[in-house]
C-alpha cells in the first residue's frame, strides 16, 4: 500500500509540472484546512439553514455566497445560492429551476457550449435546439434571432456561456436580451455558464453575462481560477425562482432546495480560506497576471511563427495542434485541428518558455503544421 502510494504521489508531482492544458489552478495551499479532514461535515440541504447537528460548514458557505453574489452583482434582497460540486451541477441547477418556471420552454444553446449541457438537458427531460457558434466559438446571433422566430410562442431559456471550453469565447447577454425584446417574448430565462471565466471577468469589471446585464443565474468553478483540490462551484439564482421547488425534510431539520442531499462540507472551506486570505484585491491582481501571461504567450509564440491567438480578455491561448507527443507531454486541450493552453494561476512564464521552445523544435524539425485556417484569420480580423 505504502510503495503504491509513493509511487502514485512522485507521478503526479512530476506531471504537474507540465499541465497547462486544462483550466485548473494549480498555487493553492490549503495545510491549515488539513485538521478538517479528521471529521464526517456534511452540508445537507438549504446553505442558509443550519440542520440538527453542528457538523457542518454552513457560516462559511455563506460568505462565500454572499462574496459572489456582490461580484456577480445579484440583487440585493432576491438571491440565493449554494456551492456545489463544480460548473456541471451548477449549469444542472439553473436549467431545473428554469423548467419548473417554464415547462414549455425551449432550451438554446450554442454548439460550443460544454458537453454537459446536453445531458443535463436530456436528465431534465427538456427541448433543446443548438445555434450555430461564429469561428471565435462566440453564439451566432442572427442564427438565434430565425430560430426564437421560428418558435416564438414558446418560452425562451439560454444557456449562455462566458468562456467556452476551447476558445474561451463569450455570449453577450445583452444581445440576447435584445433578440428577446425584438420578438415580444416575455416569458424567459438566461442562465450564464460562466465556469471558467466568470470569476476573473467579473474581478476585472469586463464582460456582459451577470445579473445586472440579464441573468436570472450565474454558475462557476471553484477549482478553476481559485485553485481547489476538489472540484467544485458556485449557483446563484434569484430567490423568488427558487422557493417555488423548495420542500421542507423533518428529520434533517431542514428544507432540500440542492440538487443533492448530503453537500461536500470541505469545498466551501477551501473557497472561504482562499477568498479571506487573498481578497477582492489579490484576486484581481492574480486575474491581471493571467491576462498578461497568456499575451507574452500569444507574442512569443507568434514570433516564433507560430499562428496562435486568442479572444479577448482571455487566459486560454490557441495554436495548430502539435504532435501527439507534445499533447501528451504538456496535458493539452485539442479539437479540429487546434490545441490550447490556459494562463491559470500557478502556470509561469518559465513553463511558457519551455513549451514554446518544444514548439519551436517541433516546427524546425517540420513536424509542426503551422498553416492558418478559419478561425484564426477571422479573430486576426475581427
Amino acid at each position: 500500500m505504502n510503495a503504491a502510494l509513493t509511487a502514485f504521489l512522485e507521478k503526479i508531482e512530476e506531471r504537474s509540472s507540465q499541465y497547462i492544458g486544462y483550466p485548473v489552478a494549480t498555487d493553492f495551499d490549503y495545510s491549515a484546512l488539513f485538521p478538517l479532514l479528521q471529521y464526517g461535515l456534511n452540508n445537507v440541504g438549504d446553505p442558509f439553514r443550519d440542520a440538527h447537528t453542528d457538523m457542518h460548514t454552513k457560516s462559511f458557505e455563506r460568505e462565500v455566497l454572499r462574496f459572489f453574489a456582490a461580484l456577480f452583482h445579484a440583487p440585493e434582497h432576491d438571491w440565493w445560492g449554494y456551492v456545489t460540486n463544480g460548473g456541471s451541477e451548477g449549469n444542472l441547477y439553473g436549467l431545473y429551476l428554469a423548467r419548473e418556471l417554464y415547462p414549455n420552454g425551449m432550451v438554446y444553446y450554442s454548439e460550443a457550449t460544454h458537453y454537459s449541457v446536453q445531458k443535463n438537458i436530456q436528465l431534465l427531460g427538456m427541448q433543446s435546439i443548438v445555434i450555430r457558434c461564429k469561428e471565435n466559438g462566440e453564439m451566432d446571433y442572427e442564427d438565434l434571432k430565425e430560430t426564437v422566430q421560428m418558435h416564438r410562442h414558446q418560452p425562451v431559456i439560454i444557456l449562455a456561456n462566458t468562456g467556452t471550453t476551447m476558445t474561451e469565447a463569450k455570449d453577450d447577454i445583452p444581445t440576447i436580451k435584445d433578440i428577446l425584446k425584438k420578438f415580444a417574448i416575455k416569458n424567459h430565462y438566461i442562465h450564464c455558464d460562466g465556469a471558467l471565466a466568470g470569476t476573473y471577468l467579473a474581478l476585472l469589471e469586463k464582460g456582459n453575462f451577470d445579473f445586472r446585464h440579464g441573468a436570472d443565474s450565474v454558475a462557476i468553478s471553484g477549482h478553476k481560477f481559485i485553485g481547489s483540490p476538489i472540484p467544485c462551484g458556485v449557483v446563484l439564482v434569484k430567490r423568488s425562482y427558487k422557493e417555488r421547488i423548495g420542500r421542507p425534510v423533518s428529520y434533517i431539520g431542514n428544507v432540500d432546495t440542492t440538487i443533492t442531499g448530503s453537500r461536500n462540507a470541505i469545498s466551501p472551506m477551501f473557497l472561504w480560506y482562499a477568498i479571506t486570505k487573498m481578497g477582492k484585491n489579490g484576486l484581481l491582481q492574480r486575474a491581471k497576471d493571467g491576462m498578461d501571461l497568456a499575451a507574452y504567450t500569444v507574442h512569443q509564440m507568434q514570433h516564433a511563427g507560430i499562428p496562435a491567438w486568442r479572444n479577448d480578455h482571455a487566459l486560454t491561448v490557441l495554436f495548430p495542434q502539435p504532435s501527439e507527443r507534445l499533447c501528451h507531454l504538456w496535458q493539452l486541450a485539442s479539437e479540429n485541428g487546434w490545441s490550447h493552453l490556459i494562463c491559470m494561476p500557478g502556470v509561469t512564464k518559465a513553463h511558457i518558455d519551455r513549451f514554446v521552445q518544444d514548439l519551436k523544435e517541433e516546427k524546425e524539425a517540420g513536424a509542426l503544421h503551422t498553416s492558418t485556417h478559419g478561425t484564426y484569420d477571422a479573430v486576426l480580423t475581427s
